[in-house]
């Protein structure tokens, strides 16, 4: 079955047969494959992290169905006419888990606290700009920015952009304790186990028409499956595509699949020898098939992307350097580079998340093989894998990224001087840099078009990485459970609309 590439599809796949079990009235069951490795929204970058703590805690604006910002702590917005301020207007009704009310102090301390080098943001980058923060009254909450920066606003609508309690930051819970204002409050945790998330009775965003989320972490996506199909789970996170496609048909059951943001990638550490040789990366990017890797490790499920994903800035990945395999022109530049006998290194991957990873790894150390490279594949477990990447401790890296709506958000972390995953990309140019920065203040939407363009041929050029291409995000649900909306970014908050059958 091959799901048609809209922006968002739904494909309902059956109507009852009274095959059926119930749905619990009260409680939506949810089953997922993939953990938390961590409770501090400002620091986690794994997927599984950012599912669950968009349930628990709120950012001041986050990103609709179609990419649009909406509000959340923040019901209204407005740039300076030169884009070097950024005024929001809190929502009064507003409050914190322990019904204290979430202020413009607290919003000050948060970012304070992402700000701080110390803190290990993941995304402090997104929020250098900032020069001040100005709080005129508890619901006003006045950036200063050292340029213009519209996209900042974009890198706001993130879990990561989180608006914790200013004394939790003072008392250093943030982590250990779960206090935030967003729809849920967790009730009980067992960690790669289970969850159970109580309806926040008094959140501001308006009300839900259940009482709660049990979770179940079931790492064998045919185990959820079998959940679905047994009536033990109402609600599932897939992100198999060999699992999704698999969802039966005559039982009841409905497959929601969306195209992503985030990308499949091989990440090259140019820090590492020969991976600093500019010809041995990009023998690397012209020695693979990125479509048959596609094709063979996700079904085909996708798309073959550049390192730019958004709608609204994607272009053709195969006008890019390389993006047609060419072994014999790998070859070249491998011998030209002083490897013509090939050389020796490790790949890393991760288990579980994403399920194609070591798919990936073997068809990715497959192809490389024919032109002289052996890798040796080392799988890990998340959390391992996820200390690793940060540290920026590989030879080479099978990796699922998070996408963003806007180029500068999505990478200014990675591919500026300033950024705060730079270990991570181990690559870096005035190019680059500067066509972020240029991109960063043109606040032309045309003009940023072709800064975009720009950096994303620079990028594909100097192949730090190797972008393969992106897929789809799936859930699945029984009957009985409606008003879940799919989204490119992944996001599970839509389940603040789904209703339950009695």
């Amino acid at each position: 079955m091959t799901i048609a590439r809209t922006l968002v599809s739904t494909i309902a796949i059956g109507a009852s047969l009274g095959l059926s079990a119930p749905l619990a009235a009260q409680t939506l069951n949810v089953a997922w494959s993939q953990d938390a490795t961590g409770l501090d929204p400002h620091t986690q970058t794994a997927f599984a992290s950012i599912r669950l703590l968009e349930l628990l805690y709120e950012p001041l604006v986050r990103l609709g169905p179609d990419l649009e910002i909406q509000p959340a702590l923040a019901e209204s917005w407005e740039f300076s006419d030169d884009a070097t301020t950024l005024t929001f207007n809190l929502d009064p009704e507003a409050t914190f888990h322990d019904g204290s009310p979430v202020t413009a102090g607290d919003v000050k301390a948060s970012f304070e606290r992402i700000l701080d080098e110390a803190t290990g943001a993941s995304a402090r980058a997104n929020y250098a700009s900032i020069t001040s923060i100005e709080t005129p009254d508890d619901h006003t909450v006045v950036f200063q920015l050292d340029g213009p920066n519209v996209p900042i606003l974009n890198g706001m609508a993130s879990v990561n952009a989180a608006i914790v309690p200013a004394k939790a930051i003072e008392a250093g819970t943030v982590g250990t304790e779960v206090m935030g204002s967003g729809p849920f409050t967790l009730e009980q945790r067992t960690p790669n186990a289970n969850a159970s998330l109580a309806v926040f009775e008094d959140w501001h965003g308006g009300d839900i028409a259940y009482d709660g989320i049990d979770i179940s972490v079931l790492p064998d996506e045919t185990a959820i499956l079998a959940a679905l199909r047994a009536g033990q789970a109402d609600f599932a996170f897939l992100s198999d595509p060999l699992v999704a496609t698999l969802v039966p048909r005559d039982e009841g059951l409905t497959l929601n699949a969306a195209p992503t943001l985030d990308y499949h990638v091989l990440q090259l550490n140019a820090s590492r020898e020969p991976m600093g040789e500019l010809k041995v990366r990009q023998a690397i990017s012209c020695a693979l098939d990125r479509q048959d890797i596609l094709d063979a490790a996700l079904l085909g499920e996708g798309e073959v992307t550049g390192p730019l994903t958004s709608p609204a800035y994607r272009n053709d990945p195969f006008s890019l350097f390389c993006y047609e395999q060419d072994q014999e022109r790998a070859r070249q530049l491998l011998a030209e580079a002083g490897y013509e006998d090939g050389f020796s290194a490790t790949i890393m991957a991760a288990n579980g998340e994403p399920p194609t990873a070591a798919a990936e790894a073997q068809l990715i150390q497959s192809q490389l093989a024919e032109v002289g490279i052996d890798l040796s594949i080392e799988m890990q477990e998340m959390n391992v894998y996820v200390d690793s990447w940060l540290a920026g401790d590989f030879d080479m890296a099978v990796a699922l990224n998070g996408g963003r709506a806007d180029p500068y958000t999505m990478y200014n972390r990675y591919w500026t001087k300033d950024g705060n995953l730079q270990n991570v990309a181990n690559y870096i140019d005035d190019t680059l840099d500067t066509l972020m920065q240029e991109g960063r203040v043109e606040t032309d939407e045309e003009a940023r078009k072709e800064i975009f363009a720009e950096f994303e041929r620079h990028l594909a050029e100097m192949a730090p990485w190797v972008w393969l291409y992106t897929g789809y995000t799936y859930t699945a649900q029984r009957e009985g459970v409606q008003g879940f909306e799919a989204t490119p970014t992944g996001s599970l908050f839509g389940l603040v609309d789904v209703t339950l059958a009695e």
